[in-house]
């Protein structure tokens, strides 16, 4: 039966999370003295540095002459001999992975041709040339020796971000994708997909990134709508067939792991959260004396790590929209991202549950139809119930500790339209009449790059509603966004994550500067 299917895959996650935690979470890159005092003592600039470098020998040797070496200096080794160690037992980053181009790369794909402006266009050509330039595959060393790399094995070659980030985004893939299909590339968007099934396999769902680091948190579930996209291109009704159980496989982690029970008028609505229970810093971030300089280790410290991990699982970060607002808002220690039903995440369910109900449909299993169908019509009901906002035209994030929404301004409160989550028609206007209010109020101009990002989702949408205001709205979305971006993107420097309107803390509002790629695109 599927309750007893349901049963076994909840099971088999608790086994495989617990074995992760012991085992790839290992004492080398995860947690353990030698990543506490290389991070504490700043060997690097960049906290990611050392967690992404390779061994040069076993992990078992290296923590063994590590534990020798702390021996000798009373157990705290000082940074000269700490720096030797290192470069005795570690590989510089990157040395795993190969340049690779995809082989369905193409000079001029189809849509050049319809962009009229000159200028763009050359533009355009540029950009398409970058996937040649992102393209990456795995060495055979980090199947054969596994225990020796932070990097999570991947059998098809994929395509990483740039700069820093040499490893796969879950949620930011599903952009690379968009754009690879529109490149005409949709056979590098079928590894790409059987990568992260094949993740959801392994480990029950898909990590935030390909690092063994990120395997306690995923992001935001865009799987169902990535092969939504790839058959729109494709027609691969086989490769479907294939996998959808492991599709479904993958929306069960997030009921089983991450559901949240609400009461209203009465009524109980099952809604999702982010929600990470596990406490200590992050590995690539060291957090642990980046916060202390801005007084937050006050209180619980591992329920603060929790909640940090919960606010990466969102793909926001640590943006404002975690914080508790009726305290101090400008402290990272008043996040809270797990004690909040966010608008977004059940836009995604919603919509992948509407894709699966599709799927088994045309695969001609209607009583797995029926089931998701029944599903998205109760997360629907539970939605409209706690989420939406009948007087203000929006939706808006639920506080669960103090039962009333987050009313603050925020473009992920119009995600059901980019997503397709609602049943009235009606809202459609009423949520245009928010977002041109707010224009108005200049709530807009200050965005972070994820919130523009998250904007233009919603114009998305808009774009395909019939109706001459939404259809504005949309164009005039996107062509901000292009112009931004061709103006911008000349000059390298990409801002990830940087509020304007708030410059007092610059821990917040600055969060990461760096040179990116496809974040930008």
């Amino acid at each position: 039966s599927s309750n007893a299917s349901s049963s076994i895959l909840s099971l088999g996650y608790s086994l495989l999370t617990a074995s992760t935690s012991d085992c790839l979470c290992s004492q080398i890159y995860c947690q353990g003295e030698l990543l506490h005092q290389v991070q504490m003592a700043k060997l690097y600039q960049d906290d990611k540095q050392f967690v992404d470098m390779s061994l040069a020998t076993a992990p078992d040797q290296v923590l063994q002459r590590f534990r020798e070496l702390m021996e000798v200096h009373n157990r705290s080794v000082p940074r000269q001999q700490l720096q030797e160690f290192v470069q005795q037992h570690f590989q510089d980053v990157g040395l795993e992975l190969e340049p690779w181009t995809p082989g369905d790369w193409k000079e001029s794909p189809k849509f050049l041709q319809k962009i009229s402006d000159a200028k763009l266009r050359v533009w355009a050509e540029e950009l398409n040339q970058i996937w040649k330039k992102l393209g990456k595959k795995m060495k055979p060393e980090i199947l054969s020796h596994p225990e020796r790399f932070s990097l999570i094995y991947s059998e098809h070659p994929f395509i990483v971000p740039g700069g820093r980030f040499v490893e796969f985004y879950y949620w930011d893939s599903y952009w690379v994708m968009e754009g690879l299909l529109l490149s005409e590339m949709a056979e590098t968007v079928k590894g790409m997909l059987q990568n992260f099934l094949n993740l959801v396999k392994t480990y029950g769902h898909i990590p935030n990134g390909g690092r063994v680091y990120y395997l306690q948190r995923s992001q935001p579930p865009l799987l169902t709508l990535m092969m939504d996209r790839y058959l729109t291109h494709t027609n691969d009704i086989s490769f479907l067939e294939e996998n959808i159980e492991t599709l479904a496989l993958e929306l069960n982690f997030w009921t089983v792991n991450r559901t949240i029970s609400v009461n209203s008028g009465g009524e109980t609505y099952v809604l999702n959260r982010y929600y990470v229970p596990y406490g200590g810093p992050s590995p690539q971030k060291d957090l642990g004396s980046d916060l202390g300089s801005f007084s937050v280790l006050t209180g619980d410290r591992e329920a603060l790590w929790a909640e940090l991990k919960a606010g990466a699982e969102s793909g926001w970060d640590f943006s404002s929209r975690w914080l508790v607002r009726d305290q101090n808002p400008d402290l990272l220690s008043s996040i809270r991202t797990s004690k909040l039903v966010p608008v977004d995440l059940n836009a995604f369910l919603c919509q992948a549950e509407e894709l699966l109900s599709n799927f088994y449909s045309r695969l001609g299993k209607d009583s797995q139809a029926t089931k998701y169908r029944n599903l998205r019509a109760q997360r629907l009901a539970a939605m409209k119930a706690i989420l939406w906002d009948e007087q203000k035209g929006a939706w808006f994030d639920y506080d669960i500790e103090n039962g009333k929404k987050n009313l603050e301004f925020y473009p992920s409160n119009l995600t059901p339209l980019w997503a397709g989550c609602f049943s009235d028609p009606g809202v459609v206007d009423k949520a245009l009449q928010y977002l041109e209010r707010k224009a108005r109020a200049s709530a807009l101009p200050g965005m972070a790059g994820s919130e523009i990002a998250s904007l233009l989702w919603v114009g998305s949408r808009l774009g395909q509603v019939a109706s001459p205001g939404t259809q504005e709205v949309a164009f005039q979305l996107a062509q901000n966004w292009i112009r931004t971006n061709f103006d911008v993107l000349p000059k390298i420097f990409f801002f990830y994550g940087f509020d304007i309107k708030n410059t007092a803390h610059p821990f917040l509002n600055f969060y990461l500067f760096i040179v990116v790629e496809y974040f930008s695109l």
